[in-house]
């Protein structure tokens, strides 16, 4: 086999060639093709843009013991045919070092083979910003007629995954994901004024439904209500929290929804003897948080991938179908984050991660309706945008962070300037059960985790005392 022919190696024959150079007692092989098309701009000019491709290869090698099944993971980029063999032997050997894997299991069996599974991959390309460019060039130039910069990137990935395994699956996934961050600048009013910044984001999978021009328009609006600048104390507000912000705190709770954490009394969702919260009341709204690889807009895989073991996930699982999952049901806790293994240690149901998350609240009214309600008996806030979350105690799920890009004043159901930022001290659990409305639900983007996990759909919420614990400098 030539060098060029090495080089050239469809994924799916990378796979079925590890399978068969392995000598382990199972072997799982997962291949991901990824390609990305990215635009950069400051100053409403473009400053770089570029196409990237490259390939991912994990070996999961297991190996049966008199103790039990131990299992080896080896991942590397770049992977040629020449670099198959030893590939598959380290793997075969990182599980022959290792001790019984505490998730071992036997592998995922069965199943219709995907019919692309000898197709070539999906590829993205510079070609995905054909309509979206000329548009934001639009933008550019109305954006400097008026006085404001404009800042950001827009970001296109298509990642295609091959699966297969010693028990016969042979499965695959592409995976579009877009994303858009746009900000826009202008300086402050007056002689000291604080310089105005406001932020949107959007997430597509292929930006053809993104419109720069609209997107400009809302930016110029926000620019406009912080002309008028007011210092607010800390203290709790009735706050209407957008979509984004939504996103942001619900991913957060998702990621600490181990149901194995809260069966061994460590997280917010544990109940007192060794329990969960498995049945209890969280919300008093309607609200059903829920996973679905099938949700229009929004599909993600319809199996485990799982390129490690760790937690709630097992490289065991690999190819396990996924299928719609309630996290929360009309406001009661209904799944928490399984593996088969922990399932089985904690008598819950087996109910894998999957790649995406939907906040039904049943409401129908945009974020500007419920603007029109706010701040009858004092102050409100409309947030932009959460940012530096991070959790301060996991028995509450509380979380700190800052607001940014805009916090504005809402005085009898009207938008009449801009505040300064805040830092708050939040449990989104705790939020979802004294939010008193939600909105209608829309695709978002989430400005703090947006990049590791795009595909979102939330309403705003209103909370009627959001804690801003202290103020905050930062724009």
């Amino acid at each position: 086999m030539s060098a060029a022919t090495h080089r050239t190696t469809a994924p799916h024959e990378i796979v079925e060639r590890a399978l068969d150079l392995s000598r382990a007692d199972g072997c799982v092989v997962i291949a991901d093709e990824r390609s990305s098309a990215n635009l950069r701009w400051a100053r409403n000019a473009l400053t770089t843009n570029g196409v990237t491709r490259d390939r991912t290869l994990t070996v999961i090698a297991t190996v049966d013991g008199r103790e039990g099944t131990a299992s080896g993971v080896v991942s590397r980029s770049a992977v040629t045919a020449d670099d198959l063999e030893p590939l598959v032997r380290a793997a075969e050997a990182a599980a022959s070092g290792a001790g019984p894997a505490e998730d071992a299991g036997p592998l995922v069996s069965g199943g219709t083979p995907s019919a692309t599974f000898n197709q070539a991959p999906a590829e993205t390309s510079s070609e995905v910003f054909a309509a979206f460019a000329p548009a934001l060039g639009e933008a550019f130039g109305r954006a400097r007629a008026a006085g404001r910069d404009l800042y950001g990137f827009a970001y296109h990935e298509l990642v295609s995954s091959y699966l297969g395994t010693s028990t016969g699956l042979r499965l695959r996934h592409d995976q579009p994901s877009g994303t858009l961050e746009l900000n826009a600048k202008a300086p402050g009013v007056g002689d000291a004024a604080v310089p105005r910044s406001a932020w949107v984001g959007r997430a597509t999978n292929d930006f053809t439904d993104v419109d720069p021009l609209a997107l400009d328009a809302e930016l110029a609006q926000r620019l406009e209500w912080a002309r008028r600048r007011t210092e607010l104390p800390a203290g709790r507000y009735e706050t209407l929290l957008p979509p984004t912000a939504v996103a942001d705190l619900l991913i957060y709770q998702l990621w600490s929804s181990s149901g194995r954490d809260a069966a061994e009394g460590r997280t917010v969702f544990s109940k007192p003897g060794g329990s969960t919260k498995i049945g209890e009341r969280l919300a008093r709204l309607p609200l059903t948080l829920r996973s679905d690889p099938g949700e229009p807009g929004l599909e993600a895989a319809p199996f485990v991938l799982a390129h490690s073991s760790g937690g709630d996930a097992s490289v065991f699982d690999n190819g396990l179908p996924l299928g719609p999952t309630e996290w929360i049901r009309d406001g009661a806790l209904s799944r928490l984050v399984t593996s088969r293994h922990s399932a089985a240690l904690t008598g819950l149901p087996v109910a894998p991660a999957v790649d995406n998350l939907i906040l039904d609240g049943g409401g129908s009214r945009s974020i500007t309706d419920l603007v029109a309600d706010a701040g009858q008996d004092g102050p409100a806030l409309l947030l932009t945008c959460l940012w530096y979350i991070r959790e301060v105690d996991p028995a509450t799920l509380l979380l700190t962070g800052l607001t940014r890009d805009g916090v504005y004043l809402v005085e009898r159901g009207e938008v009449v300037g801009e505040v300064n930022n805040f830092r708050f001290n939040e449990s989104p659990v705790d939020l979802l059960s004294r939010a008193s409305e939600a909105g209608r639900t829309e695709r978002t983007l989430s400005r703090e985790w947006g990049d590791y996990f795009p595909r979102t759909a939330m309403p705003a919420l209103r909370v009627p005392d959001f804690h801003m614990s202290s103020v905050s400098q930062g724009v």
